[in-house]
């Protein structure tokens, strides 16, 4: 009997092992928004970062999930003592997915092209103190500052500092080879992405073989293709109202966390009247935020009155500056010579932070006389109409992007503020490396764009995912746009 039973239980197990009951080892993530492309280094994209970071591509420096920096393809790294030179040693044995060698001219490469006078990547401005990459040995490279940038190790842990190779850069949009511990496989455009394990790796393998990252974009198909359990994570879920069913279904898991995404309303500062402070402080106080985290977000956010985290430990609460305040809004106008209002656009990206969020903003602004038409626009058009064309009234979106305040410094970035004050503020906390005093100068800065009004400052984004149960190793706060699948593994 007892062999028997061991002869039953020999072929249940088999039957299982070929079902793929018994040993997961693949997993479909959902995620709302389709990448434009596969290069991380030249769109400012994040849907590019939430496929591709950690998992294809590396950088010198990464993000972990709790927002440390830690090395990367960068074993360790020395600092002289005028904070000019940076000397780093690279990890031994790193081979792109191609099977070819990284080695410090690949980090060069990288470097040289982000500053480089075509150069598209989007950070570009974070990178502008470096003067000079030289290559030591081929795992040696050295950085050479213009000036002191106490932000180096944490701009080159960006998705845009990722080190891709020479040889793959021609076709790095459809085709990325990275480093990482999963490779790019295929890409069915409108559909999902697929990648699989790096049998190759440098480092600690990937416990998963297969990832599909699927495109789910409308809400309700999201909550339904959960429920259904067609995909086992949704990374960046879209439809808030529907966690509580989630958190009461054992089935599943809810992970809720902050991210590092300031979400505004944009206005464009060089085109009237949003050229006038005054029409940006109007429209400013006729937003009521709470409304728009009760409304569009269900609850989940934090308010916030400056673009910066509120978990950021240089944080400086600026929500007084623009409360809700219908006449003090009205009379604003007044002042400015739009005392009967006037019209603008209002074009809305497909997240629903933005398209809920609009309809309110909308209705908000309609109680003081601006009248804001609506135009809903694939996230492709938003980047090439608003992003690159600057051809907007407003916009609302989210800045996912960590520690990224020095865009106001950016005349030319999509809003177009041109301050020479604030421009000299971010060049002074360049070259400062001493934490009270840098969170100090950022307070400076919280400040000023936060009496400027530059933009209409709404809420820090939630960061919320639903998965599987047996999931374990996922990001629950956002540190960076991304979906780290290098420590995520099914539980037994």
């Amino acid at each position: 009997m007892a062999h028997l039973r061991k002869r039953i239980l020999g072929t249940c197990a088999a039957a299982l092992m070929a079902t793929g009951v018994a040993a997961k080892n693949d997993i479909t993530v959902a995620m709302q928004l389709e990448p434009p492309h596969l290069d991380p280094t030249s769109a400012a994209a994040g849907a590019i970062d939430q496929v591709l970071y950690s998992n294809v591509f590396e950088g010198l420096t990464r993000f972990m999930g709790d927002g440390s920096v830690v090395p990367g393809l960068a074993q360790s790294w020395e600092i002289s003592d005028d904070g000019l030179t940076y000397t780093f040693k690279l990890q031994s044995g790193v081979t792109f997915h191609d099977g070819t060698t990284m080695d410090a001219a690949d980090v060069k490469f990288s470097l040289d092209r982000i500053n480089a006078e075509d150069s598209a990547n989007a950070q570009k401005a974070l990178f502008g103190a470096i003067s000079e990459v030289t290559v030591v040995d081929p795992s040696t490279v050295e950085i050479k500052l213009s000036e002191p940038d106490g932000n180096l190790l944490f701009n080159l842990a960006w998705g845009d500092a990722v080190i891709v190779a020479p040889e793959s850069i021609d076709n790095i949009k459809q085709l990325p080879i990275g480093t990482g511990a999963f490779k790019f496989t295929s890409w069915t455009q409108g559909d999902n992405i697929r990648i699989e394990k790096n049998p190759n790796y440098w480092g600690t393998p990937a416990a998963l073989d297969i990832a599909t990252f699927k495109f789910i974009s409308d809400p309700t198909a999201a909550f339904a293709s959960m429920m259904a359990e067609d995909v086992d994570v949704f990374a960046g879920f879209p439809a808030p109202e529907n966690l509580p069913q989630f958190e009461a279904d054992p089935r599943f898991q809810v992970l809720v966390g902050s991210t590092e995404g300031e979400t505004i309303l944009a206005m464009n500062n060089k085109q009237p009247p949003f050229d006038d402070p005054k029409v940006r402080a109007a429209v400013a106080h006729a937003i009521d935020r709470q409304a728009i985290i009760d409304g569009a977000m269900f609850g989940y956010g934090t308010p916030i009155g400056t673009h910066f985290a509120p978990h950021n430990p240089g944080y400086v609460d600026q929500t007084a500056l623009s409360l809700h305040d219908i006449e003090k809004s009205k009379a604003l106008l007044a002042e400015a010579g739009f005392a009967d209002g006037f019209e603008t656009t209002l074009d809305l990206p497909p997240p629903s932070y933005a398209r809920r969020g609009g309809e309110i903003i909308a209705a908000q602004l309609a109680e003081v006389g601006i009248t804001a038409k609506i135009n809903n626009v694939e996230w492709a058009q938003w980047l090439e109409t608003v992003f690159k064309g600057k051809n907007f009234g407003m916009t609302i979106v989210s800045h996912t992007e960590p520690m990224d305040i020095g865009i106001y410094a950016n005349p030319d970035y999509y809003f177009q503020y041109d301050n020479s004050d604030f421009q000299a503020l971010m060049t002074k906390l360049n070259t400062t490396t001493d934490p009270e005093a840098r969170n100090a100068l950022l307070g400076e800065a919280q400040t000023m764009i936060a009496q400027d009004h530059v933009n209409g400052f709404l809420f820090q984004l939630a960061s919320l995912s639903v998965a599987k149960a047996g999931l374990t190793g996922l990001w629950r706060n956002a540190p960076t746009q991304a979906v780290d699948l290098t420590g995520v593994s099914w539980s037994e």
